[in-house]
C-alpha cells in the first residue's frame, strides 16, 4: 500500500548476486586472462588443426634466410624464390662466397632486394666466422646477425629449436590488440604481454595459430 514501510527481505530470499562486486586482484585478473586465453587457442586449434610455419625449409639456415627474406613479403612470393636460391646457394658457407649482383637478381621480387642481398652475405659470413656455418639458438647470438631482430630469431627458436617464443608479426599484433590482450602496438611490448597471458608451452604454436587466423 502507498505510504507502507518496507520492511527487510523475507526469510529465505537473498540479494547477494546483486551486490557489486568485489575489485578483482591483480593476479585474479591475469588468471582469468590465462584462462580466456586457452580457451582461443582451443577454438583456433580446431579452426586450423594443420598450423605450422608457412616459410619452407629443410633446416636451420634456410628458414633464417627465408625469415629475412619475408621482411615486406608474403611468405608465397619467399617460397617461389629459395628454391634457385637455396641450389645455388645451399649453405652459410657458400652464400658467404656469394656475388652480390647475383645475390640481388635471384632476390629481387622479394623487394629491398640490395638490402636483403647483403643481410643474407652478411649474416652468412658471421655464421661461418662465429659459429662454423651452423645457426645459433640462443638470441643474443642471433639478433646479432644482419638482418636479424627479435622477431626473426624466435621464429627460428621456435620452429627449429622448439624453444618457446612468441613471434609478434602484424598478423599477431593486430589479433591481440582486438581481441583485447593487449594495447600496445610495440612488438617487444607486446610480445613480453602475450609471455604473462599465453601458457609457455603454447607461445610457438599460438604464433602459428594467429598468423594463419589473421590471414583467412
Amino acid at each position: 500500500m502507498a505510504g507502507q514501510k518496507v520492511s527487510g527481505p523475507s526469510k529465505g530470499v537473498s540479494f547477494n548476486e546483486l551486490a557489486k562486486p568485489r575489485r578483482l586482484t591483480k593476479g585474479e585478473k591475469l588468471e582469468a586472462e590465462r584462462r580466456r586465453a586457452r580457451e582461443v587457442l582451443s577454438r583456433l586449434r580446431r579452426e586450423y588443426p594443420d598450423a605450422h610455419c608457412a616459410l619452407n625449409h629443410r633446416n636451420a639456415f634456410e628458414l633464417l634466410v627465408a625469415t629475412i627474406l619475408s621482411a615486406q613479403c608474403t611468405d608465397e612470393r619467399v617460397n617461389l624464390v629459395t628454391p634457385a636460391l637455396f641450389a645455388r646457394f645451399p649453405d652459410a658457407h657458400a652464400m658467404a662466397e656469394a656475388g652480390q649482383a647475383e645475390l640481388e637478381k635471384l632476390v629481387q621480387s622479394t623487394g629491398f632486394y640490395k638490402n636483403k642481398a647483403t643481410a643474407l652475405r652478411t649474416t652468412s659470413r658471421l655464421l661461418v666466422e662465429r659459429h662454423g656455418g651452423e645457426v645459433p639458438s640462443d638470441l643474443e647470438s642471433l639478433t646479432a646477425l644482419r638482418g636479424v631482430g627479435r622477431k626473426t630469431a624466435n621464429v627460428i627458436r621456435g620452429t627449429i629449436f622448439g624453444l618457446p617464443a612468441i613471434v609478434v608479426d602484424t598478423h599477431v599484433g593486430r589479433l591481440t590488440r582486438r581481441l583485447g590482450f593487449t594495447k600496445h602496438h610495440d612488438p617487444v611490448k607486446v610480445e613480453f604481454e602475450m609471455m604473462g597471458v599465453i601458457d609457455e608451452k603454447d607461445w610457438t604454436l599460438s604464433n602459428h595459430l594467429l598468423i594463419d587466423h589473421g590471414r583467412a
